[in-house]
């Protein structure tokens, strides 16, 4: 159809707008390939590669805070992020069509939910700062194993899972978690889409155009995150989660 393209640049770049501003870009993206006729699997594929550059870009604003920590753990954390994010590709790669496209609508409100409560999860963190329960490092590496495998099988709402762990796990910096979510994030990211192209799951002509559209639209979004208030940006893309399941529901 002749408004395909509009649709998916208008979505990829609303999609860099948001997840510049507070993430749950994923709600446009996925939708959107879907609505325009490509297949949920591969639609799911490209939808992450749409969005990864944007993981390199916040990767590097937080240099400082990965160049304190030890170099053991980043290794460390980043080959659980690699296998997790390939284990996730290939379950998503063995998933028969039609189980992936009934789950959909749920993991489309379990990623909703997952970012609806965001806030309060960071709370929980400022308020167990001064003290926080150390997770057993095996115990770390285990929950990010199983996080990783989500990210790498449907990628929406991931960054807030990793910060989830991050808190619970009792990491004390704000900045430290956010800075390991993001260079994580790009990780499974760069495995999962590795793996979805050497599978041909993914529409490149789509990809790449809908990549450089949230790109722009993450360096525009940037720039308005320093206007808008982040509520009401947190209120649109929860808005947006539900009526994006609520329409993949109605579609069966």
């Amino acid at each position: 159809m002749h408004l395909d393209w509009p649709l998916l640049l208008a979505a990829a770049f609303g999609a860099g707008v948001l997840n510049a501003i507070a993430g749950g870009g994923s709600f446009l993206t996925f939708p959107a390939l879907v609505f325009t006729g490509v297949p949920a699997i591969a639609a799911n594929a490209t939808s992450a590669v749409a969005v990864s550059p944007g993981y390199l870009g916040s990767a590097m604003g937080f240099k400082a805070e990965l160049a304190a920590l030890p170099r053991a753990r980043l290794l460390q954390e980043g080959l659980v992020c690699a296998a997790g994010g390939l284990a996730g590709a290939a379950l998503l790669l063995v998933t028969p069509a039609k189980l992936f496209s009934a789950i959909v609508p749920w993991l489309l409100l379990f990623a909703t939910a997952l970012f609806a409560a965001g806030p309060g999860l960071l709370r929980c963190r400022a308020q167990g700062a001064a003290s926080p329960a150390h997770a057993h490092p095996a115990a770390r590496l285990l929950g990010l194993l199983v996080v990783a495998v989500y990210g790498g099988y449907f990628n929406g709402g991931l960054g807030i899972l990793l910060m989830a762990l991050y808190t619970v796990s009792g990491e004390p910096s704000l900045n430290t978690a956010n800075a390991l979510k993001n260079l994580n994030s790009l990780v499974l990211s760069l495995l999962s889409v590795a793996a979805f192209s050497w599978a041909g799951a993914i529409q490149w002509p789509q990809a790449l155009v809908m990549a450089m559209a949230a790109t722009a639209g993450g360096f525009w979004g940037a720039r308005l995150a320093r206007r808008l208030p982040v509520a009401v940006v947190r209120a649109v893309v929860t808005g947006t989660g539900l009526v994006m399941a609520g329409l993949f529901f109605a579609r069966g």
